[in-house]
């Protein structure tokens, strides 16, 4: 288990300085720049998730509308 501590320990302290960084560099608090990144996070899944949710529903009309239906000469 301390090995588990050792290594979230160093994660946190060399990811948490990248964000730091570049609140230094924008001029803002680096606990802005964190919840950003998270908040940015949880919407491209997000929107992932409904654009193949969207296209899912779009294949599932145009089969409903473009079906192939007998001729009248096939009877």
């Amino acid at each position: 288990m301390n090995i588990f501590y050792r290594l979230l320990l160093y994660f946190q302290k060399h990811g948490y300085y990248v964000c730091q960084r570049i609140a230094d560099r924008m001029g803002i608090r680096a606990k802005v720049v964190r919840t950003s990144f998270m908040y940015l996070t949880f919407v491209t899944v997000g929107f992932g998730f409904a654009v193949y949710l969207f296209l899912a529903f779009w294949i599932r009309i145009k089969d409903i509308i473009y079906t192939k239906r007998s001729s009248v000469f096939d009877l």
